[in-house]
């Protein structure tokens, strides 16, 4: 990639006041990111085929890869290919090398370490997807599902799992001090009354 569309692709990243996200994250393409959400050095979030909307509060640890990428069967200068936006709602935990295409993803969900979504998959709300467990099928995984174990057993919870709130507060305090921030957008685009 060329240094001008490498500043560009860098500059297109919109990090909303209150986010934290480490400098030695890769960050490329149109990504959105909201509020109190924590970006780890290392992770990668990448928007290929269209727009990366993250939410409130997500979590996105060491090495995990968000990729907004073209299904392998369509190039990226094909005629007719309408960009798709990735949506990833609010309270998400991504954790250390996992893997998601996933187009949508509701909130409260936990992707654990090397677990891997493909584009397909709806992740509803309150979904945990095991350590090392994939799920490449086109399908919508519903709320409150549990993926786990070598052969990705699935099985419903009765609750969702609790929000990270503790984990993300002390991560707010604790990584400043420790790593440069990428800058935040100023202000949320209300006018100041006089």
């Amino acid at each position: 990639m060329s240094d001008a569309k490498q500043l560009m692709a860098q500059k297109s990243a919109k990090i909303a006041a209150g986010a934290v996200v480490c400098v030695e994250s890769e960050i490329r393409g149109d990504v959105t990111i909201g509020a109190r959400t924590v970006v780890h050095p290392k992770a990668r979030i990448i928007a290929e085929a269209g727009p990366i909307i993250i939410g409130e509060g997500n979590l996105i640890e060491e090495q995990a890869l968000i990729i907004n990428s073209y299904p392998e069967n369509i190039m990226p200068d094909s005629e007719g290919v309408e960009p798709k936006a990735m949506t990833i709602g609010t309270n998400n935990v991504f954790e250390v090398g996992c893997v998601s295409q996933a187009l949508k993803i509701g909130d409260n969900n936990v992707i654990e370490s090397k677990a891997d979504l493909g584009r397909n998959v709806i992740l509803t709300s309150g979904c945990i997807v095991g350590a090392c467990c994939q799920i490449n099928t086109c399908e919508v995984v519903p709320e409150n599902t549990v993926v786990y174990g070598s052969n990705c057993i699935r099985r419903v919870q009765s609750e969702k799992p609790q929000p990270q709130t503790l984990q993300l507060d002390f991560l707010m305090k604790i990584l400043p001090n420790y790593h440069h921030l990428k800058k935040t957008v100023k202000g949320n685009g209300t006018p100041v009354r006089n």
